[in-house]
């Protein structure tokens, strides 16, 4: 058995985010939307080519909350993808500012990182062929 570490995401508005992630970064929805009786999303899983995170609106009572704007991220989400600039692309052009690149940093490959309206902080990663990733 092989151990999977699966990020848990709370946003503000589950169902923007979904269309957002859909849309933008290609995202396909691999859980439907699991909606609770007060029509809060209690459960949603996405993936980019396999790489899957679960989400949630929040739940305050439960201490679950989204990121401050006002303050820096604890965590990146850090996915490999097969076409950096192309995805930088849709990124910026649905609004989003990039914090890096894209760029070329060796040995790890094609690199880019932005924020995603939701407060999240995303490192793409498009590995040069043939040099073994960490």
């Amino acid at each position: 058995m092989t151990s999977e570490l699966v990020p848990y995401l709370c946003v503000a508005d589950a169902r923007t985010a979904i269309d957002w992630y859909v849309d933008v970064l290609g995202a396909d929805v691999v859980y439907d939307p699991i909606v609770m009786p007060d029509a809060r999303v209690g459960h949603v899983e996405l993936a980019i080519d396999g790489a899957r995170w679960m989400m949630a609106d929040p739940f305050p009572e439960m201490g679950v909350e989204p990121p401050s704007a006002d303050r820096g991220t604890a965590v990146s989400l850090h996915v490999t993808v097969p076409d950096v600039d192309g995805l930088c692309a849709a990124v910026t052009a649905a609004g989003t500012t990039l914090d890096r690149g894209p760029e070329d940093s060796p040995p790890a490959g094609r690199v880019a990182v932005f924020r995603d309206p939701f407060g999240h902080r995303w490192f793409l990663n498009q590995p040069v062929p043939g040099v073994t990733q960490a």
